[in-house]
């Protein structure tokens, strides 16, 4: 069942090794990427290696048994007995560990928000959307920085981006990933019909500069620019505004808000690192033997997660079935109840994917995928 944290206790050999060497240790950042990884794994190897010292006291107690010895084969009974017990409880807490929150969870995040379909109503639930967060993060104690806007005339937005500084706001904020949907009556509505509009949320684990390496010279095509503002008229006479297109993956990025190239361009890379390293984890996940389907902590960006219907002052989770008529409290920034729910029913489709992949390497011949016939339920 945990064969593959031998790979692991290689890997924590490797970074203890690392870590030893004199030239990491005088370059800061890289020894400080290598530390936080090696913290990380600690636990699980050191659980790992005691289980393996378990399991040999086993084997030796279990050949004591075959002796001639009486009061000798009382005590080896009892030794197994003993181990047994220790192994079954060492094998659920490794079994907890690997299914809990992944070492991204503790991290800050960038956060996207894009109007979808719906016009200017859709630029508008962004503006709400942006508002929510922001009284989420402020009572979290969380800091909050605007690095890209793209306002309307009515004050929407037809995209804005931001960073949350905070302890777990991945862990918290991964959740709002997908298509939000709502439904009420649009500001621009004279006859009082609902309309329903959508936005679109990506959260993604902000990277640091050691782990995402980006060659600026060969890697990225770089463009200035005017930034806009409402309606789309230049609101600063020099091009500060940058646009990055990296070039080996065809992502841009671009930046606005400051004043100057600089900044603007400081920024622009934080959102591609982000993004890079958010598309280099999602590869790695489907890599893993399809679990990354199982998982609603990273479903599809198309997929429609959840709908705020104004008129009956309610707000709905797809994934989980979840409805709560307090949206208006929900608005201002309260998402607890949701948050707590969707973390647990995400440990819960961890625990069950991960015993469904142990399970199907305990069959010869299977075949079973790790993962598969766990899908999370939706709204059909």
């Amino acid at each position: 069942m945990f064969e593959h944290l031998a790979r692991v206790e290689e890997r924590f050999a490797a970074l203890e090794r690392e870590l030893s060497r004199p030239e990491v240790a005088r370059d800061a950042a890289r020894y400080v990427q290598l530390a936080k990884e090696h913290a990380g794994l600690k636990p699980l190897v050191t659980k790992y290696r005691e289980l393996k010292v378990t399991q040999d006291q086993l084997a030796q107690a279990e050949e004591l048994q075959t002796t001639s010895d009486p009061d000798l084969r009382q005590l080896a009974e009892e030794e197994v007995k003993a181990a047994r017990a220790r192994i079954a409880q060492l094998e659920d807490e490794l079994r907890e560990m690997l299914v809990s929150e992944e070492e991204t969870a503790h991290r800050n995040v960038i956060v996207e928000l894009r109007a979808g379909t719906g016009g200017e109503e859709a630029a508008l639930f962004v503006a709400v959307l942006l508002r929510m967060y922001g009284k989420y993060a402020e009572a979290r104690r969380w800091s909050v920085e605007l690095l890209d806007s793209r306002p309307t005339d009515l004050g929407g937005f037809k995209e804005v981006v931001f960073s949350v500084a905070g302890e777990d706001a991945y862990r918290d904020l991964r959740y709002e990933s997908g298509v939000h949907r709502v439904q009420r009556v649009p500001v621009t509505e004279s006859q009082g019909r609902i309309h329903t509009s959508t936005c679109t949320v990506a959260v993604l684990p902000e990277a640091e500069a050691v782990e995402v390496e980006i060659n600026e010279e060969r890697d990225l095509e770089v463009a200035f620019f005017h930034s806009s503002g409402p309606g789309g008229q230049n609101v600063n006479k020099v091009a500060t505004a940058v646009r990055l297109t990296h070039l080996p993956t065809g992502l841009v990025v671009t930046a606005q808000d400051e004043r100057s190239q600089r900044q603007n361009r400081v920024r622009a890379l934080r959102i591609l690192r982000s993004r890079l390293l958010d598309m280099r984890q999602r590869e790695q996940q489907e890599e893993r033997a399809g679990l990354r389907r199982s998982l609603i902590g990273s479903g599809e960006r198309s997929e429609r997660i959840r709908t705020y219907n104004f008129p009956q002052n309610r707000v709905t989770d797809h994934r989980i079935n979840l409805t709560l008529y307090d949206l208006d409290h929900v608005l201002e920034g309260h998402l607890e109840e949701l948050t707590e729910a969707l973390r647990a029913h995400d440990r819960e489709l961890r625990l069950k994917a991960f015993t469904q992949a142990a399970d199907a390497r305990a069959r010869p011949g299977t075949g079973t995928r790790a993962g598969a016939g766990s899908q999370p339920p939706g709204e059909k």
